[in-house]
């Protein structure tokens, strides 16, 4: 048997990291090179969504983030000029969503490391690639390393390499969109706002105001400032940063700076994002996005929950070449005209500025929006998909969307709905155990078969082995699907198709979804 070539990733920021503890979750060989000899030391995101940390659980990596993090379940939004909260987010609404019903805080520089120690082989540091040449069954790249030059062979190329791609230039593919006059300026600082100058803000809060908006991120073991440069203006200094500070948060007895950095805000997305289904964009490479409510990279991190499981499926031998081009058709709507807008409008919301989408949601449809809960991506390839839950309570699941992740029983002890679809697709049957419904077999690595029922399967009905007791009905009423259905959920915990129960329908409905029989 020919040996496997290694998928290689440029880039070793943070959604080069998760892309390649995916491929490692998966199996797959990956190389993963950085031209800097240490991982990003400049202060940098600081927000993680929910939907993040469910894809960092799947590849194994979130319960060092989780230690080193502030975990929180409050958003504030406060008018800075009467200092009155607008709408706080209640993220504990989402306690029957997810196993994480909170945001956390911690800075990149911190995330980072944690990321790489998680993975079964080590970041290859002071690796540049020159150059690379797509061949029909590889790609092969060309590298400066300490070694002297090097070639490396690989199945495929995952460019995951920063908002100034060398890789999307090489490839010659544009970026449209606009980069914004003005800039935003990140600073940390050492402050006690918790005891001895008390303030009682949720630790991240959103100051919307007029001339100059605010957002205050307590961090693990600081506090830090967001705010917007007039366009032209230049950075304060030191001191002028430390009374820019106190003029949002009052005089306090004691505050040291920390660290700071001026960037530029864009809205601009790559125009394709793959070639020759050997060459993917990802992240920043694919899109630019305005860090307004942290939505920068936390959507680079879909697109490292979406793409991986697509390689693993492949080179398998379990899916058809053709599997590969989902990725751009999903990814590429949600980062145009889902995260980008809706930072936008975020942006908009902050300075009080016209086009602002201020619409209340109600408490649930807020918390799952503000996650990224809420996305759901077009899995039939006919442009149905959406960002934006718009009901006051949860609405029946269909194709596309994020699959709710609800703990279940199985025969051996607590199990969750992502748990189970964390190394294969998986077919829940929502139906009746004790009418001994005809559940398949779980024969395939690629596709499992599970009866959600609130009765628990009797040891003499031939099912005990795949059904998972629904006490009280919760899953099933959340998920909202017709008596006797089947839902079919991905590896990357989305939604492949909702249909009616039936012999072989969860095997046609995989076919469907990767061009191949279950093996």
């Amino acid at each position: 048997m020919t040996e496997q070539l290694p998928v290689a990733v440029v880039g070793a920021g943070p959604i080069g990291l998760t892309t390649a503890l995916g491929l490692a979750h998966y199996g797959i060989p990956y190389v993963l090179l950085e031209e800097d000899a240490v991982l990003s030391s400049d202060t940098k995101a600081g927000t993680t969504l929910s939907r993040t940390l469910e894809i960092w659980n799947r590849y194994g990596a979130v319960d060092g983030i989780l230690g080193a993090a502030l975990r929180i379940d409050e958003i504030g939004d406060i008018d800075r000029a009467t200092n009155t909260p607008r709408a706080s987010v209640q993220l504990a609404e989402l306690v029957n969503d997810t196993q994480f019903p909170f945001v956390i805080n911690l800075p990149q520089q911190k995330m980072e490391p944690l990321l790489a120690a998680a993975l079964p082989e080590p970041v290859r540091t002071q690796h540049r690639m020159t150059s690379f040449e797509v061949r029909d069954d590889r790609v092969v790249l060309q590298l400066e390393t300490p070694d002297g030059p090097q070639e490396l062979e690989a199945s495929y190329l995952l460019a995951c390499d920063g908002g100034r791609s060398r890789i999307r230039d090489a490839l010659g593919v544009k970026v449209v969109g606009e980069t914004l006059p003005e800039r935003y300026m990140l600073i940390d600082v050492v402050v006690d706002l918790d005891v001895d100058n008390a303030r009682d803000y949720p630790y991240l809060a959103y100051f919307a105001d007029k001339s100059e908006w605010m957002v205050l991120i307590r961090q693990p073991d600081n506090w830090r400032f967001l705010f917007p440069l007039a366009p032209g203006a230049d950075a304060p200094g030191d001191e002028d940063l430390l009374v820019k500070v106190k003029q949002f948060i009052g005089e306090v007895d004691r505050i040291e700076l920390m660290g700071s950095v001026v960037y530029n805000v864009h809205h601009r997305v790559a125009e394709q994002w793959t070639r020759d289904r050997k060459v993917f964009l990802m992240g920043d490479a694919a899109h630019l996005i305005t860090p307004m409510w942290a939505l920068g990279l936390n959507t680079g991190a879909l697109d490292a929950s979406n793409l991986p499981w697509r390689l693993a499926w492949v080179l398998r031998g379990w899916a058809d070449p053709s599997l590969l081009d989902g990725y751009e058709r999903e990814q590429r709507p949600v980062a145009i005209e889902g995260s980008g807008e809706m930072a936008e409008a975020a942006r908009k919301y902050m300075s009080f500025q016209r086009g602002a989408v201020t619409e209340d949601t109600g408490a649930w449809a807020t918390a799952y929006n503000r996650t990224l809960l809420s996305v759901r991506l077009d899995v039939e390839g006919v442009g149905d998909w959406s960002m934006v839950a718009t009901s006051a309570a949860p609405p029946a699941v269909r194709a596309g969307d994020r699959a709710p992740d609800l703990v279940l029983q199985s025969p051996t002890g607590r199990t969750s709905i992502h748990d189970l679809c964390r190394d294969s697709f998986v077919a829940l049957y929502f139906t009746d155990v004790r009418r001994r419904p005809e559940i398949p077999v779980n024969e395939s690595p690629a596709l499992q078969h599970y009866a959600v029922s609130r009765w628990d399967a009797p040891h003499d009905s031939g099912l005990r082995d795949r059904a998972l007791f629904d006490p009280g009905s919760v899953a099933t009423k959340r998920y909202g699907v017709p008596a006797d259905s089947v839902v079919l959920i991905r590896p990357d915990g989305h939604i492949a198709a909702v249909a009616p129960m039936g012999t072989g329908v969860a095997e046609e409905l995989y076919m469907r979804v990767t061009g191949r029989e279950a093996p």
